[in-house]
């Protein structure tokens, strides 16, 4: 982007507290120039009303997964039988249909406040497991995506090689799989030749049961200098294999393998006991709690004040986009420990919105991104406080994390570009209903 635009913010949070009166100005996708006070503002502005917040970062992503939405609701089961129709899904995507999906989900988002994504990616190959004639023609078909949107994004490749210690991949599962880490880290070090601004490619481990400990290793390695995720003891029924199989919890085989540190993020962390939640915070790996997700699947609640206590930072995703809406998710985390813990009062709104901006952008390998603040990516989120949900609230980050929803933003910019108005959510129901209809008359 060239040149220079200006903008009035009437409320802004910044540094930490809600401001009157912000001026911000742009210029190349960057704040140029960050002021408080109305007598700053001479210069032609265009004025933001409502209160406006640095971009969102979404840590967890599952794109294909949005498809399932209010389609595994009716009948009752556990994680394990929902995973039955997700394999369905999975099972049906092919680059085109992978990327008319990913692009109204990340859309969705976008409308949403959520300025990056991270997108856990493991649907690799064809449906009988045979590479596509370019390799990375799904993992191309989300980056896509992700420019349609207007949308940055943490390509998170992720290595899955077995269906549960040691057993081999089965049914949707072959989709997954390169045969061993090492060809898994040969294609992924040729989809980073695809990397440029607004795109990081990171790496994943799917989890504990999906890489056998021998080769967790390599895993790592390949993901030096990138962001590593990794599911965490979502379920006890993971946990319980784990032990069974290498004597050891999910968390303590991660440490030994060397996977656990600054760059590394554990996504959802729900069974945990004290010294995995040790491990995780001297480490200082990253715990991205899901609440929307977690609670959908009947996963449990996890020790979100525990970890940050002990040196885990806190992120946030909406995983499976039964929600997309980083302002529930926000929210959750707070009421989730209420109901742990039958008390009130363990997250600040301040803390929250950590989570939901500089710290989240910070874990996909966007660390210029997430404050407003000269020199950082010039994201912008408004929000309206005069909304059945926000009128009378006082306008504050309170607001923001106890009453408005992503009905409530009002506009948003990525990169110093404007990328979603209010009214563009009805374009966006339609591309969403056409995508996904398309995958279910398939099956």
């Amino acid at each position: 982007m060239s040149g220079q635009a200006s903008y009035l913010l009437d409320r802004a949070w910044l540094d930490g507290r809600v401001q009157e009166d912000v001026v911000v100005s742009v210029a190349d996708g960057r704040f140029t120039r960050v002021e408080v006070g109305a007598e700053h503002a001479r210069l032609e502005t265009t004025r933001l009303r409502g209160l406006t917040i640095p971009g969102l970062a979404n840590a967890h992503s599952h794109a294909f997964h949005r498809a399932l939405r209010g389609r595994t609701q009716r009948e009752r089961g556990t994680f394990w039988t929902w995973r039955e129709k997700m394999y369905a899904v999975a099972s049906r995507l092919d680059p085109d249909a992978y990327f008319a999906l990913a692009a109204a989900t990340y859309r969705e988002m976008v409308a949403a406040g959520i300025t990056c994504v991270g997108e856990f990616h493991y649907l690799h190959h064809q449906p009988d497991g045979t590479a596509y004639d370019e390799p990375n023609a799904m993992a191309l078909a989300l980056v896509e995506a992700a420019r349609e949107a207007g949308i940055r994004i943490a390509l998170l490749d992720t290595c899955y090689l077995s269906s549960g210690f040691g057993a081999a991949v089965e049914g949707a599962q072959v989709r997954y799989s390169d045969g061993d880490a090492d060809a898994w880290a040969d294609r992924t070090h040729r989809l980073r030749a695809h990397q440029r601004p607004g795109v990081v490619i990171g790496a994943a481990v799917h989890s504990v049961r999906a890489v056998p400990r021998e080769q967790l290793r390599t895993v790592v390695a390949a993901a030096a200098g990138v962001p590593l995720h990794v599911h965490l003891s979502e379920q006890q029924a993971e946990n319980d294999a784990c032990r069974a199989a290498y004597g050891v919890s999910p968390t303590e085989l991660l440490h030994d393998a060397g996977a656990l540190g600054p760059a590394t993020s554990a996504v959802h962390a729900t069974h945990l006991g004290e010294h995995d939640v040790r491990l995780l915070g001297e480490s200082a790996t990253r715990s991205c709690f899901c609440p929307t997700t977690e609670r959908d699947l009947g996963d449990g609640i996890g020790p979100s004040r525990a970890l940050r206590a002990a040196g885990s930072p806190l992120t946030l995703g909406s995983d499976s986009h039964a929600v997309i809406d980083l302002f529930e998710e926000m929210r959750a985390v707070e009421l989730n420990e209420r109901l742990a813990t039958q008390q009130r009062g363990h997250w600040t709104s301040g803390e929250l919105l950590d989570a939901a901006t500089w710290v989240g952008q910070e874990s996909l390998g966007f660390a210029d991104a997430g404050r407003i603040a000269v020199g950082m990516r010039a994201d912008l989120v408004t929000v309206d406080t005069g909304s059945p949900r926000t009128a009378g609230t006082g306008a504050d980050e309170n607001s923001l994390v106890f009453a408005a929803t992503a009905q409530d933003v009002l506009e948003v910019m990525v990169d110093g570009v404007v990328v979603v108005r209010q009214g563009d959510r009805a374009e966006i129901g339609r591309e969403l209903d056409e995508a996904i209809d398309t995958i279910w008359k398939a099956m």
